[in-house]
C-alpha cells in the first residue's frame, strides 16, 4: 500500500512499494484496487480505480436519493464517504450530471438558490434496478474509509520491507500452487506476520 508524498500531500503511485508496474504518477483511486480486502478488494485484480463502468452516475442518484444536492456537496460527500481515500474531480462529476438530467434521471431543484439537483421518478426507477450494484459501491467505500485510517508519510521508512515481503509471498505462491501442504504454510506465515505486526501497532 505504498505511495510517495508529493508537494501536495497527496498520495501517488501506490504499485511502487512493489516495485512492479504501475510506478509513476497515479493517484489515490488507482493502483491496487482488489488487495488485502481494503480498498483494493479480496485479492489481486484489474481495477485500477474507485469506480467501475457505469458506477459514477449510480453513486451520484443514490445521493441525490437522500435529497438535493450540488456538484461541490456531491464531490464532498464521495470524498467523506471513502475516508479521503478518493477524490472525485469536477471533470467528473458535472458532466455525469448533466448527461443524468439530459436522461430525465435528475432535475434542477427550483426551491435551491444555488444549482442544486434532486432525483425524479425515473432516477428512482433507475436505482431500483440494480440495488446489488449500489449496494456495491457504498460497501466498496466503506473498506476504503477503513484503510485510509492507516495511511500517511510514516509508511515510507517501510516501503523496501513491504516490496520484499510481497515479492517473497508471491513467489512461494506461484511455487506452491497446487500443493496444499505448501499453501497451507504460506498461509500461516502470513497470519503468523500479521498477528505479529498487529501486536506492535496496538496503542
Amino acid at each position: 500500500m505504498m505511495r510517495f508524498w508529493n508537494r501536495r500531500c497527496s498520495w501517488d503511485a501506490p504499485y511502487a512499494v512493489a516495485g512492479g508496474p504501475g510506478m509513476g504518477h497515479v493517484h489515490m483511486n488507482r493502483g491496487w484496487s482488489n488487495w488485502a480486502g481494503g480498498p483494493w478488494g479480496a485479492g489481486f485484480g484489474a481495477r485500477s480505480r474507485f469506480f467501475e463502468g457505469g458506477e459514477v452516475r449510480l453513486a451520484l442518484l443514490s445521493l441525490l436519493a437522500e435529497g438535493p444536492k450540488h456538484g461541490y456537496q456531491l464531490m464532498k460527500e464521495l470524498k467523506e464517504r471513502s475516508g479521503g481515500m478518493y477524490r472525485a474531480s469536477a471533470g467528473t462529476v458535472y458532466p455525469t450530471l448533466q448527461m443524468l438530467e439530459d436522461e430525465g434521471l435528475i432535475e434542477l431543484d427550483p426551491q435551491s438558490v444555488r444549482r442544486a439537483y434532486r432525483i425524479t421518478e425515473a432516477g428512482q426507477e433507475e436505482l431500483k434496478r440494480d440495488p446489488e450494484a449500489v449496494r456495491r459501491i457504498w460497501e466498496r467505500a466503506e473498506h476504503w474509509e477503513d484503510w485510509s485510517q492507516y495511511t500517511g508519510p510514516e509508511i515510507l521508512a517501510f516501503a523496501a520491507p513491504l516490496g520484499k515481503l510481497l515479492k517473497s509471498a508471491m513467489k512461494a505462491a506461484k511455487h506452491a500452487a497446487g500443493n496444499d501442504e505448501r499453501e497451507a504454510k504460506i498461509r500461516d506465515v502470513i497470519r503468523r506476520a500479521a498477528s505479529e505486526l498487529d501486536e506492535l501497532g496496538k496503542n
